[in-house]
């Protein structure tokens, strides 16, 4: 099942909600792809903190 804004790993709680959102949708892609839900996690956060340091 996808993760929503609502349901989400634990990993991604402290993170800003913008940020959070698109390593949800980042995380979700992965998984969709048939990535490992661990590896989904960690590249998800790291791209979205990437995507929120390109947009400030």
């Amino acid at each position: 099942m996808p993760w929503t804004a609502q349901r989400y790993p634990v990993s991604m709680r402290g993170l800003p909600e913008p940020v959070r959102l698109k390593a949800i949708e980042v995380a979700n892609a992965l998984l969709a792809e048939g990535m490992d839900e661990g590896r989904a996690i960690r590249i998800a956060i790291a791209r979205a903190r990437q995507w929120a340091a390109r947009r400030m």
